[in-house]
């Protein structure tokens, strides 16, 4: 490997599998958890699409989240699979940055779009009256729209950095794929004015975003308990907990990874705690918001037989 840093630009990921029956069984697990992600996202986007009663702000929004886990997982599951069975780790230079950016501009827009979703929720249940004209569809657009403008300019700055400072002689990245913080630590000069800009995106991306979904939920579930109807009360707690799960899920690991000083950070760690936020989020997210959404299921039954209704 010493040679072949010495004499290529390629970058080499470590991966995740290790070379024994666990990594295959870990590479499998992993596949079907993909595969469950794809089907399940592209499930929801097509059944929000299609049933004219989800044709609301809220499904507007979870649609885009749907689209955006869908494309999110693809940037890396695909790629780490690859390696595992052709036993090529490497990766190009150019190749890590478009699997870099790619990643920062979907967890970025993620992680706002989340917010919004929390935003949608707080007016629904503590402006019933103004929910139309808070949440219109201009409203949504723009919500959406700013969170993939956003996420993608904190991306391309990440990216542009990361492309051009100067790397040592080891190009192996110990992550499966072109995590930013693991590529920092291979750099040949001293990053920590970069280290506190990503403090700072962190703090942006994930710290801001999280204290205001607490407080929209804190008012929420406030407005909820003073509540008269008790069906009123049982569908809120139940949109509110589904939405709250999604959130805890995507934010817990995402902010224990980045928010902690470099030598206290542990490649390992990172690796498993990335998994959460990359792989299995993205599967668990369709799952949560369809087995848990009576709104949801009667949605698929409408869908479904309408479809057999054709076919016969």
């Amino acid at each position: 490997m010493e040679n072949y840093n010495q004499t290529s630009t390629d970058f080499i990921l470590l991966g995740l599998f290790p070379p024994s029956r666990i990594g295959l069984f870990l590479f499998i697990l992993i596949v079907f958890i993909f595969l469950m992600a794809l089907i399940g996202n592209l499930s929801m986007i097509l059944l929000i699409s299609l049933d004219t009663h989800l044709h609301t702000p809220m499904y507007f929004l979870l649609s885009q989240l749907s689209l955006i886990d869908l494309n999110y997982i693809s940037t890396i599951v695909p790629k780490m699979a690859s390696d595992f069975l052709h036993g090529n780790k490497s990766i190009s230079f150019t190749g890590c940055g478009i699997q870099s950016f790619f990643f920062l501009a979907l967890g970025g827009a993620e992680a706002l779009l989340l917010a919004s979703m929390a935003y949608d929720r707080y007016i629904a249940v503590c402006f019933p009256l103004h929910y139309l004209i808070r949440m219109s569809k201009r409203v949504c657009v723009l919500m959406i729209t700013g969170s993939w403008i956003i996420g993608s300019i904190n991306a391309c700055a990440h990216t542009v950095y990361i492309l051009h400072i100067p790397y040592c002689r080891s190009r192996a990245i110990n992550h499966f794929f072109c995590d930013v913080p693991a590529m920092v630590t291979l750099a040949c000069t001293d990053t920590w004015v970069y280290e506190g800009t990503v403090f700072l995106s962190t703090t942006i991306f994930l710290v801001f975003p999280f204290i205001g979904i607490s407080c929209s939920y804190g008012r929420v579930l406030l407005a909820v308990y003073r509540m008269k109807s008790a069906e009123g009360r049982k569908k809120a707690y139940l949109t509110c907990s589904t939405h709250l799960t999604v959130v805890t899920f995507y934010y817990a690991p995402f902010l224990y990874t980045n928010l902690r000083p470099r030598s206290l950070r542990s490649p390992i760690e990172d690796k498993v705690l990335a998994v959460f936020y990359t792989i299995l989020t993205p599967m668990l997210n369709p799952i949560i918001y369809s087995l848990r959404n009576k709104e949801v299921m009667g949605a698929l039954t409408r869908v479904s037989q309408r479809i057999c209704s054709v076919k016969m």
